[in-house]
């Protein structure tokens, strides 16, 4: 995945948080609801974050960004603790 397509699931992943907490003022869902689905966003965006550092230091480094993989949301949620 390429710089340009994470940056862009990272504001799709936005857009949907937003449009849920909207829906959640407009009472369309109940608030267990959109706390359950916010975590998952949250964790969607945790990973697109950590593989775009992780491509952006491969860059840095003079390596190839592609060698970048996305890691399981546990490993960077202890990681960035």
């Amino acid at each position: 995945m390429r710089d340009d397509e994470i940056l862009r699931r990272i504001g799709e992943l936005i857009d949907e948080e937003h449009t849920l907490r909207g829906r959640l003022a407009a009472g369309e869902l109940t608030t267990e609801d959109e706390h359950e689905r916010i975590r998952t966003l949250e964790s969607a965006l945790d990973q697109c974050w950590d593989l775009l550092r992780q491509r952006r230091a491969s860059r840095d480094a003079g390596e190839d960004p592609d060698i970048g993989i996305p890691r399981p949301v546990d490993e960077i949620e202890d990681y960035e603790r």
